[in-house]
């Protein structure tokens, strides 16, 4: 098998198959970390931000549509995939220490942690499940799959919430009010960020309550269900 990092887009079924979709997000992870790498304060956070959304959109998406594929028509699809669900669940889990991370000694192993799990979890998808699923789907099925994932994608939440759960019905029950909160929230902080000190500390506050009730979204038993145990490092 090659990896999909080694193949073009007419290797991967056509400019809109997953495969390529994926590759693409991933070539744009790749320069958000290496612009990571060369930040700090303010800057650093901005590029966190775009980071987020990038990230969590798109493993949203992978949980929706394409791993219940790879479960589907692989014989080791539960395997390969609860592996990249636990690598997920411990992106979730460092982003949300990060949120509360002040002083740059407890920030800076986190993100090192973080870049690193983000670099494995890239890596296990295009060198290991993907080639799977592209023996398995000809470039017609790659299609389909690659619009129904954009079309998640786009509407997906773009926040870490580690308390819900990585496959249906828990994540589907939880898309819609996520996506709303998370997405309203995004909104707030981008005019936070451009607005004076009088306007800025009641759109922090606002932020903040967006926030809150997403946490609360989280806690709803329904949006816990449907995964592996083993996927949930933390209660």
């Amino acid at each position: 098998m090659r990896s999909i990092a080694e193949q073009d887009d007419a290797e991967l079924g056509g400019g809109m198959s997953v495969l390529v979709r994926q590759k693409r997000d991933h070539v744009a992870l790749d320069a958000l970390l290496h612009e990571l790498g060369r930040t700090e304060g303010d800057q650093q956070q901005e590029v966190l931000n775009r980071l987020g959304r990038l990230v969590f959109s798109h493993a949203f998406a992978e949980e929706a549509v394409l791993w219940p594929t790879v479960r589907r028509v692989l014989p080791d699809g539960e395997a390969l995939t609860l592996r990249i669900e636990k690598e997920h669940q411990e992106i979730n889990e460092l982003w949300v220490q990060l949120e509360t991370a002040t002083d740059r000694t407890t920030r800076q192993p986190l993100l090192d942690r973080l870049v690193e799990v983000l670099r494995e979890d890239v890596r296990d998808e295009e060198d290991l499940l993907l080639p799977r699923l592209q023996e398995r789907l000809d470039a017609r099925a790659l299609t389909r799959l690659g619009w129904t994932w954009e079309a998640v994608r786009r509407t997906a939440p773009t926040r870490p919430h580690p308390v819900v759960a990585r496959r249906p019905p828990g994540n589907a029950l939880s898309a819609l009010p996520l996506s709303v909160l998370d997405r309203s929230r995004d909104r707030v902080d981008q005019v936070a960020r451009r607005s004076g000190p009088q306007a800025r500390p009641r759109l922090l506050a606002a932020s903040r309550v967006l926030a809150k009730l997403a946490g609360a979204v989280e806690q709803l038993p329904p949006m816990k269900r449907g995964e592996d145990p083993s996927t949930h490092r933390t209660g």
